[in-house]
């Protein structure tokens, strides 16, 4: 066997190539283990889907055990192929118990926006009789927007004026293993013009605490007292194991709160701030 004596210069044009040959067996390796990722059905339950959401259609049930190639991934979703060159989409959640999707930014997270009342629950009244669920669902659909064009997954608990009861809300969350649940809302005292400001709910302690501090401290030159962050026995948080906050920014029944909720400056700054809120949060999760 030929040896490389001790001094001998390696011709420039032999390390290139080397170099070359070292980065393209990375490569392959890389997309090899990539594409061949393979993932295990854990459930009975779990179906292939035409794209990567509960709402879209089904295309067959998977059978517990089978295994699935991995092609890509987003959100919870996995774009996979089956033995008999099936394609489609399931759900993380429907395998192995140690696979999950990574989740390092807002573009891979799942968000649920509830609209707070709507339907015949008008939600508190403003001193003209404006009734709050107008101006949830408002702040709610331009939050979803601007969270879309970062990325993210979003589902809104309504879409228009129509009621949608307590308990769905949560649910909704579960069903669609959401990152985090943001439920809008105005505050009402029991008298007019004696209480300002907003504040930031939270229920449960762990992500959920952290998703309330993180978006509140976002919170800035809204030009109405930030009343901080606190405990809050709702419903829609109370009886919800994913990370959720409810926001009541200002006292609809408060004429200087008011001006400030029906504007749109105020509306832009607010849902600015919490997709601000939440890619930061997104950002530092392990």
């Amino acid at each position: 066997m030929q040896r490389i004596k001790h001094g001998t210069k390696i011709p420039l044009n032999q390390i290139i190539l080397l170099g070359i040959i070292v980065l393209l067996a990375g490569i392959l390796t890389y997309r090899m283990v990539s594409y061949f990722k393979q993932v295990e059905v854990q459930t009975t339950q779990a179906v292939l889907k035409k794209g990567p959401g509960i709402e879209t259609k089904d295309r067959f049930t998977l059978t517990q055990g089978q295994r699935l190639r991995v092609l890509k991934t987003k959100q919870h979703w996995l774009y996979v192929k089956t033995d008999d060159d099936q394609l489609g989409w399931v759900a993380d959640w429907m395998l192995s118990p140690s696979y999950k999707n990574p989740l390092d930014s807002l573009s891979d997270a799942t968000i649920v926006i509830d609209a707070g009342h709507g339907g015949h629950d008008s939600g508190a009244l403003s001193n003209s009789k404006k009734e709050e669920k107008v101006y949830t669902l408002r702040y709610a659909k331009q939050v979803a927007k601007k969270l879309r064009l970062h990325g993210a997954k979003v589902y809104l608990t309504r879409t228009e004026d129509q009621t949608v009861s307590l308990g769905a809300r949560p649910r909704l969350a579960e069903q669609v293993h959401a990152d985090a649940f943001i439920s809008f809302h105005f505050d009402s005292a029991p008298q007019a013009n004696v209480a300002s400001g907003y504040t930031t709910y939270y229920f449960n302690k762990g992500p959920s605490l952290k998703l309330a501090n993180t978006i509140n401290g976002h919170f800035e030159d809204l030009g109405l007292d930030n009343r901080g962050v606190d405990l809050g026995d709702f419903l829609v948080i109370r009886d919800n194991s994913r990370p959720a906050v409810l926001l009541e920014m200002g006292y609809i029944n408060s004429e200087r709160d008011f001006e400030k909720i029906k504007s749109h400056a105020y509306q832009n700054k607010v849902t600015s701030q919490v997709v601000a809120g939440l890619k930061d949060y997104f950002h530092h999760e392990e």
